[in-house]
């Protein structure tokens, strides 16, 4: 390919001999014309100096306050670097990396960069028409950087908010596991819970710990900061709280504990606040401590108290002492615990609902439920249009009042199978009140066995018969009536035994009312004209004079 370049660059070449001359063609003419042209251009081109072998990319940090870049956004085209005088870091660091030109990249009013030249690749300086070049250039760059700024920008949030939200699913399902899936049943309390994460789910959490004298605890706290690590952090106080219970239980002593194995895992810029509270329920004694939460009210009468208790939250300080106080709620009395989610929510004039907002709620309320219930409204009231900034916990516990009236409450169910199901737990709703933990369990089991044996034995299955239960409440005892339409007792015939069941002698029915009897205190089985009717009682307490469970034939008997 070079051989033939060079060749069709020369002169032809004389004809061989023997070939006769012509005159040159018209093309041969224009030809040698144009030649003669090329080589004056040529003669008159200056000398071109020696050009780098390539161009070099430089990169020069610019301070966002830099004076420069104030000059730039005024300038109308390409500043000469040398003109100006060194009065800014930036124009020293252009100078030392040989920059002649600076085009500044301006739109709709903004700089959104700069682009800057060193020496050309010849010898020559930039003339005029390079620049206006350049302020064309300028022109149709700026806009388009701009838009491509602001896709990075875009792209950037994007990932940023996807990992917001991964983070966020992982923090409500850490919390999530940690919070209780059902509140406990109290004999002779209520209890009523409200939890609801801000956006960014901070590290609030909450419990109901049995003892093992039979106390409960009762537990609620707050992470500093939110997300993933606040979880995490919440997880371990959790479980830390959880094991140190089930052998302490004086609430200070607890704390003590939990911070002293907190402090070499938190993060040093986390803490946690922690209040407990530690409740006997037939006395309503109660043992609180604290840890830097806020502080739990109560309302007694026509009062609202505070219940103050000393020390430093969780995970600051080894060696901490937390003060331990007492209380005894009283009958009809209710405890609210809760978060600073509540208290120091603002609403669009940016005020803070503040401690006064919620001792008015308590001051108001009837019950702990009506407590919660109208906290969550006043607070949404209040907040309407700002976004909820922190995460929302509320736990209200009040204790039950005796005497007065019996309560009876009635109601039916069809004699189909599974509707003993709904028979439990209605029972269980409304005994509540006064039975709780293992006591309520086993009311709820007999209550769901009689009832089975009144659809399947008493009225047959016949789904247009109805299975009628009453569920008395007195101050001593609960007792529940399950009738059905089936005439005449249906006594066991013979007091299950389980070897003769498995040797076929006995049959393997006849479980039914012989479990019932172990499960609750007292049973009678009687008819009442065309019904049949059994009768089930617990004493609300669960103990008689001497400590002991009441059962079967004991001194207290149910009210008829």
């Amino acid at each position: 390919m070079t051989d033939t370049l060079e060749t069709a660059a020369q002169t032809p070449a004389d004809p061989p001999a023997g070939v006769a001359h012509d005159a040159p063609s018209g093309a041969a003419r224009r030809r040698r014309r144009a030649e003669k042209r090329t080589a004056a251009k040529a003669a008159r081109r200056p000398e071109l100096g020696p050009a780098p072998s390539r161009a070099r990319r430089i990169d020069i940090e610019i301070d966002p306050g830099d004076p420069l870049l104030v000059y730039l956004q005024s300038a109308s085209g390409p500043v000469e670097i040398g003109a100006l005088p060194a009065y800014s870091s930036a124009v020293a660091k252009m100078i030392a990396q040989e920059v002649q030109l600076v085009v500044p990249l301006v739109t709709s009013g903004e700089l959104v960069g700069i682009l800057a030249l060193g020496q050309r690749l010849s010898e020559r300086t930039y003339s005029r028409n390079d620049r206006r070049l350049l302020d064309s250039l300028a022109r149709y760059a700026a806009p388009a950087l701009r838009l491509g700024q602001l896709m990075r920008v875009q792209e950037r949030q994007a990932r940023e908010r996807e990992r917001i939200e991964q983070e966020l699913h992982v923090a409500q399902l850490i919390q999530q596991q940690f919070l209780p899936a059902e509140l406990p049943e109290l004999g002779g309390w209520t209890v009523a819970a409200f939890y609801r994460p801000a956006r960014t789910v901070g590290g609030d959490f909450y419990d109901l710990i049995e003892l093992p004298d039979g106390r409960i605890m009762v537990v609620t706290g707050d992470v500093t900061d939110k997300g993933v690590p606040a979880a995490l952090v919440m997880a371990s106080t959790h479980a830390l709280l959880r094991s140190t219970a089930a052998v302490v239980t004086s609430p200070g002593e607890v704390l003590r504990r939990v911070n002293e194995l907190l402090i070499p895992q938190i993060p040093t810029h986390m803490f946690v606040t922690c209040l407990v509270l530690v409740l006997d329920l037939e006395s309503g004694r109660t043992h609180f401590a604290n840890a830097g939460h806020n502080l739990p009210y109560v309302r007694r009468g026509d009062d609202v108290v505070q219940l103050h208790a000393r020390g430093m939250p969780l995970g600051l300080m080894s060696g901490s002492i937390y003060e331990e106080h007492e209380t005894v709620i009283g009958r009809g009395e209710i405890v609210l615990l809760y978060s600073d989610g509540i208290t120091e929510q603002h609403d669009s004039a940016g005020e803070m609902f503040g401690f006064g907002r919620t001792a008015d709620l308590v001051a108001g309320a009837g019950t702990g439920q009506e407590l919660v219930d109208g906290a969550v409204q006043e607070l949404g009231i209040f907040s309407t249009g700002v976004e909820q900034e922190d995460d929302i916990t509320l736990v209200t516990l009040q204790r039950g009042r005796r005497g007065g009236a019996a309560e009876t409450v009635s109601f039916a169910v069809a004699s189909v199978p599974g509707n003993e199901r709904d028979a439990m737990d209605r029972v269980a709703s409304i005994a509540a009140h006064a039975l709780g933990g293992a006591r309520l369990n086993a009311l709820k089991t007999a209550v769901s066995e009689t009832v089975m044996n009144a659809i399947e034995h008493g009225n047959r299955g016949d789904a247009t018969l109805d299975v009628l239960i009453a569920v008395r409440r007195t101050s001593d005892y609960v007792t529940v009536e399950v009738a059905d339409f089936g005439r005449g007792l249906r006594r066991d015939a013979e007091t299950p035994d389980l070897d003769l069941k498995l040797a076929g002698l006995q049959t393997p029915r006849g479980w039914g009312l012989f479990l019932v009897r172990e499960l609750v205190d007292k049973v009678e089985e009687f008819s009442d004209g065309d019904r049949h009717v059994v009768r089930l009682a617990m004493r609300a307490d669960g103990r008689d004079a001497a400590g002991g469970v009441q059962r079967n034939g004991g001194n207290h008997e149910p009210e008829s």
